[in-house]
């Protein structure tokens, strides 16, 4: 992409302007439904203590300069998601937000290092009502848009259908002939047996994969291309081990109450029944950053702030979803850069 013309070109413009007002028609659509369900739309903080906690999520670091005070690193956020909770811990029952958010080392045709993600959160309400209005956005979205598909790269998604469910280890067990119940355990997950289990589907592996390594790629190799063909997949029930902010599901604790929204073989959403035990959560970011320490040399501290507040959390429900791959796939834009209106200047 980096012999084609700049953005305000104005051929180029004039090029991605339909795709540009359909978005503002979509973001507008998004508002009224929630709205009309007593959402309260927020805006929180991009400058945080701690940018988040999950491993391989690389933010943006900067230096807060106070007078008469030394300078105190800050991060752009990766996520709303902490300073989302510490509004629900205050007594918000339903909030969205259509965040700015930001990361690095992300760049592709469904990634960039700045985004928009529409994150909402019920209090007292089961994650199974997220999946529900993960579907009805879908619906909203290409009504908004004038569509009656979601496509990208060659695959169709009726938005109007009714999406598939399927569990983590059902998809496992269909699509790379993997039993992934047989590799977990309260305790420890079995990283030898998986590994023979990935390699004899014809996973090819490196000595030092991890477990959530080879999760990750028969995830990225096998299960994710199969989801969301003709209808929308819900993807439910993930390990626990790799849910650090999801609760467990209380009758089976080797998984989590956790989802994703696939379209299109696209990753879309992800949905937790929330994690709300302050000492649970310590414990589990602190794990997430002993692993970033040992992979990539560097951590982020945690928020404990955000620790703070959810020992005050009621039970609650959350889903962050990327909007702008959304109004991709409901425009049929090829690529992330066409659905912003002012998109990352290379170097």
């Amino acid at each position: 992409m980096a012999d084609r013309s700049p953005f305000w070109a104005r051929q180029a413009h004039a090029d991605r302007r339909p795709v540009l007002i359909a978005r503002g028609r979509i973001v507008a659509a998004l508002r009224d439904w929630f709205a009309a369900r007593d959402f309260v739309e927020v805006e929180t903080s991009a400058l945080q203590v701690s940018p988040g906690n999950e491993t391989h999520l690389h933010a943006f670091a900067t230096a807060l300069l106070a007078p008469g005070e030394p300078p105190a690193t800050r991060y752009l956020r990766t996520s709303p998601e902490f300073a989302c909770k510490k509004l629900l811990s205050a007594g918000e029952p339903r909030i969205v937000e259509f965040a700015r958010v930001f990361r690095n080392r992300e760049r592709g045709a469904l990634h960039a290092p700045e985004f928009t993600m529409l994150e909402w959160y019920r209090a007292q309400a089961p994650y199974e009502t997220l999946m529900e209005d993960c579907a009805a956005i879908i619906a909203v979205t290409a009504a908004a848009a004038g569509t009656r598909r979601l496509v990208f790269r060659g695959r169709e998604v009726d938005p109007l259908a009714a999406p598939e469910y399927l569990t983590v280890m059902e998809a496992f067990s269909r699509y790379a002939a993997i039993d992934l119940a047989a590799s977990l355990s309260p305790q420890a997950p079995d990283r030898e047996g998986f590994a023979a289990a990935a390699a004899a589907a014809g996973i090819r592996l490196a000595a030092d994969d991890n477990w959530g390594d080879i999760f990750s790629r028969v995830l990225v190799e096998r299960i994710e291309p199969a989801l969301g063909h003709g209808r929308a997949t819900i993807l439910y029930e993930y390990p626990a081990v790799l849910s650090a902010l999801a609760r467990p599901k209380p009758s089976d604790p080797r998984v989590a109450e956790r989802f994703e929204l696939y379209a299109c073989g696209v990753e879309l959403a992800n949905g937790f029944g929330e994690l709300s035990d302050p000492l649970e959560q310590r414990r589990r970011l602190a794990a997430e950053m002993a692993e970033k320490e040992r992979i990539y040399g560097e951590r982020y501290p945690l928020d404990e702030d955000f620790l703070a507040a959810l020992a005050e959390m009621p039970p609650a429900s959350g889903v962050a979803l990327g909007l702008d791959r959304l109004v991709m796939l409901a425009t049929g834009a090829p690529h992330i850069d066409h659905v912003m209106w002012t998109p990352p200047v290379e170097p």
